[in-house]
């Protein structure tokens, strides 16, 4: 099969001279963090279908046939108590935040769209359900996307300006997406500390890069077990960016997880991070619509070359 135009593969990016992003207020950091909301829309038995989701989460205790009780309740735990252990340690410092929002796992729970809409996050679509859009034909992928964007819409009272999928997407997705249109950007790419330029159907598409790195699904994977590894890990990505964005400003991105970090023995190591960040000047903490806009304006699509 030949590659899309959007799909080719490009080992160069930037190289040594990045543009600069003129980051608003001279900010040497773009600090986006990222809240995933995906409990309620995993695969369970409660849904249909036959399996019960047990990725990320505490696990070890299963490996069996049937309905895992244990799996979902580690899933309502996000939505029920880490949810708003997230939501309070940002609006204590004065932080905002993208919610990377599963359409189904947000009709759930109407007083979490609602605490959304009343501390001003923006959402990045994170699909229909939590699942991986690889296995999906292009016919069913077409109708998640249209779905996931009328749903985001009533649920949050405006439609979703950024598409995530899980992981990763699959080979029609970002095609599907810009046909969907109404987007500002996709974050379907981990190559880059700068949004970029693409082309898609003959059109300019922006990318702006996720981030798996900065991210608490690594307690789940065993490589983080305690705050202190969180805030360390945190802390020393964050200081790079800022050293480095006395020349060269870049972005950074959180990933936090309701379900994981929301814990408090992790959470600690957020609070930590956060008020780490709040010490500096010069740090833009923003939503990811905010950088998308801001590179529209800033760094907008030249013509392509003929």
């Amino acid at each position: 099969m030949t590659a899309q135009a959007d799909q080719d593969r490009d080992f160069i990016g930037y190289g040594r001279n990045p543009p600069d992003p003129r980051w608003p207020g001279a900010a040497r950091v773009a600090l986006n963090i990222c809240v995933n909301y995906e409990e309620g829309s995993e695969a369970s038995f409660a849904d249909g279908d036959g399996v019960t989701e047990t990725a990320l989460t505490e696990g070890g205790g299963g490996g069996f046939d049937g309905r895992d009780l244990a799996a979902e309740s580690m899933f309502e735990y996000g939505s029920r108590v880490g949810f708003w252990r997230l939501i309070r340690l940002l609006s204590e410092r004065g932080m905002t935040a993208t919610v990377m929002g599963c359409a189904l796992a947000l009709e759930r729970n109407p007083e979490a769209a609602a605490a959304i809409r009343e501390h001003g996050y923006d959402v990045c679509a994170h699909g229909w359900r939590w699942e991986r859009h690889q296995h999906l034909g292009e016919d069913e992928e077409r109708e998640r996307i249209r779905r996931t964007v009328a749903s985001l819409a009533r649920t949050i009272g405006e439609r979703p300006l950024g598409w995530y999928c899980r992981y990763g997407a699959g080979v029609n997705t970002r095609r599907l997406v810009a046909e969907e249109g109404g987007f500002l950007y996709d974050s379907d790419a981990y190559n880059d500390e700068l949004p970029y330029w693409i082309t898609v159907g003959g059109k300019p598409h922006l990318v702006v890069p996720y981030g798996l790195v900065n991210n608490d699904a690594k307690f789940i994977r065993g490589a983080m077990t305690t705050a202190d590894d969180f805030f360390v890990y945190l802390k020393d990505a964050f200081d790079m960016l800022y050293a480095e964005g006395a020349t060269a400003p870049k972005m950074m991105s959180v990933g936090l997880h309701t379900r994981i970090v929301g814990h408090p023995g992790r959470a600690a190591g957020l609070a930590r991070f956060l008020d780490h960040v709040a010490t500096r000047d010069a740090v833009w903490v923003c939503r990811r619509a905010d950088i998308a806009r801001h590179w529209i304006a800033t760094h907008p699509a030249q013509p392509r070359k003929s």
